[in-house]
């Protein structure tokens, strides 16, 4: 005996709720931080450059993704690096994401809304190695978000799983349904249904019923574990996003005091500037970093302030036509009408007009600039603050030679120690100053011991090179040494004869050691300008060379 055609009605109704829910299911998204096309192609270069986040994405996935969901540590990292990589990140709903990305969902939105943030957020937008730094740096709190919320993405695993079953079911009393209303139409002219299919309806109905309430409850255990996992989740999260922008404040610093520019880092490619950036943290001045910055600030400083001919200390009056130095009873002329044209024809006819005269520091050099480094085993002795003298030396060279590069001047860098130790360093004007070469400069170091006359001839060398080739004069050479040591009297006349030649100036810088900077020392006596920096620490004791060189 089957069901009448109204039963079969009666019966389709009860199963339309369920035919609704087996149609169309809303879609689900497993990642948080909307991108569009452009910021999905910059997430997957820059994870294909970086092996650093390979292998944190593998690890993640390995140790802690226990579902067949293997992506879950690498859509976490996705999300991590949109946030910090776009200038606007906008987040999900969280009735927009795959149950089994809620955790994400807690993690990324517990980051974004920390203070903490902010402060990242203004180093890596825009900056898709900043951005992949910043995920790195917060490895370890990652790692510790994903371990503190387990049991949460297990349950929400579960309601994920409930789901669906639950849409599973709706399917099924969808195709129950079906079947039934086939043979209903098979069975005559009344399309009674046949009471094993009209069964078979109720009990799709029945068990879509159950895996409903299954996958209400998975969802509430779901949300509860996460509640449970959020005060830590939060906390987590604003350590890391504390601990990342400290990162990549560190490594900016780092790139700013070597010298490295906005413009240079963005066109390197990512794994040169990994591998630069690993390099300036651990080379032999890595530690000295803040020292180099320090200087090259105080050096820019000084250059802000120089002029071709400062006003100094007034020492008489002179003759001259230069308005800005008339003295007042030149001035007073102008007041008087009968008087102005002799000022005028005082003025047309040449240096008439008395002026102040005054004796101030002036600007003289046009060659180039040459910083000779010693580099004997004396150099390696500290001072205060531990900075040692090779540091200062060489955080000193590299301010003269942005110095160089700002004047349009050669810069050469002399490292010397024995007679038979020198190696020359050449930074030509015209070109570019490569990193890796200023590197190389700032790192080598030579031992032995001391001799002036080897690095000096080299000076010279350099000058009467650059008079021959292009007419230049008045080179400087700065001379940074912690040792005093003799040079022959036929030497010594080479040396003033050169000098005399080609107009060059010679400045001298006694590291940590007095007695070198004393008035019957060689060194006194090579130098038209010598002083001696006992405090290490101190950048301002060189600033007087940045005025006049």
């Amino acid at each position: 005996m089957g069901e009448t055609p109204s039963e079969l009605n009666e019966l389709a109704s009860r199963a339309g709720r369920w035919l609704g829910l087996s149609t169309a299911a809303p879609e689900r998204h497993t990642t948080v931080v909307v991108a569009d096309r452009f910021d999905r192609i910059t997430w997957r270069d820059t994870y294909e450059q970086s092996a650093g986040l390979r292998e944190l994405a593998e690890e993640l996935n390995e140790r802690y993704d226990h579902t067949n969901h293997t992506t879950y540590a690498t859509d976490l990292l996705t999300d991590a690096f949109l946030a910090a990589y776009k200038v606007n990140p906008r987040l999900r709903e969280r009735a927009e994401m795959d149950p089994s990305r809620l955790v994400n969902h807690q993690v990324i939105t517990a980051l974004v809304e920390s203070p903490e943030f902010a402060e990242l957020h203004r180093e890596t937008a825009g900056d898709p190695y900043a951005a992949a730094m910043a995920v790195l740096a917060q490895a370890a709190t990652l790692r510790e978000m994903v371990e503190r919320s387990r049991d949460a993405r297990e349950q929400a695993e579960r309601a994920k799983k409930a789901q669906q079953d639950t849409e599973g079911a709706a399917n099924a009393v969808g195709e129950a349904l079906q079947r039934a209303a086939d043979q209903a139409d098979e069975e005559g002219e009344e399309g009674a249904v046949p009471a094993p299919a009209a069964d078979a309806v109720q009990q799709a109905i029945e068990a879509a019923e159950a895996a409903e309430a299954a996958a209400r409850e998975a969802a509430q255990d779901a949300a509860q574990a996460l509640a449970a996992a959020a005060p830590g989740i939060r906390v987590a999260a604003r350590n890391a996003a504390a601990k990342a922008a400290e990162a990549v404040r560190e490594e900016a610093a780092l790139m700013r005091a070597w010298g490295v520019g906005p413009g240079e880092l963005e066109r390197l490619p990512f794994d040169r500037r990994a591998r630069l950036a690993e390099r300036l943290r651990t080379g032999r001045l890595a530690q000295w970093a803040e020292l180099i910055g320090r200087f090259r600030q105080m050096a820019g400083g000084e250059r802000a302030r120089k002029v071709e001919n400062a006003t100094g200390e007034l020492v008489g009056v002179t003759l001259g036509d230069d308005l800005s130095r008339v003295i007042p009873s030149e001035l007073a002329n102008l007041g008087l009408p009968e008087l102005r044209a002799v000022f005028a024809a005082r003025y047309a006819a040449g240096p008439e007009l008395m002026l102040y005269d005054s004796q101030g520091e002036q600007t003289t050099g046009q060659g180039a600039i040459i910083a000779c480094v010693d580099t004997s085993h004396s150099m390696y002795e500290a001072g205060p603050g531990g900075v040692t003298r090779e540091a200062w030396a060489k955080a000193c060279a590299l301010a003269l030679l942005d110095q160089a590069r700002h004047a349009g001047r050669d810069f050469v860098g002399i490292l010397f120690s024995a007679a038979d130790k020198l190696q020359v360093f050449r930074f030509p004007a015209g070109r570019p100053a490569p990193i890796a070469r200023t590197l190389e400069f700032a790192e080598t170091f030579l031992g032995g011991g001391t001799s002036y006359q080897r690095p000096l001839s080299a000076a010279c060398e350099v000058l009467e090179e650059e008079f021959n080739d292009a007419a230049r004069m008045r080179g400087d050479i700065v001379m940074l040494t912690d040792d005093d040591c003799g040079v022959t009297e036929q030497w010594m006349r080479g040396w003033n004869a050169a000098k005399h030649r080609l107009g060059f100036r010679v400045f001298g810088v006694a590291i940590g050691a007095p007695r070198v900077a004393e008035a019957d020392s060689v060194l006194d006596a090579l130098c038209d300008n010598l002083r001696c920096v006992e405090d290490l620490t101190d950048v301002h004791a060189a600033a007087d060379l940045f005025r006049v060189i």
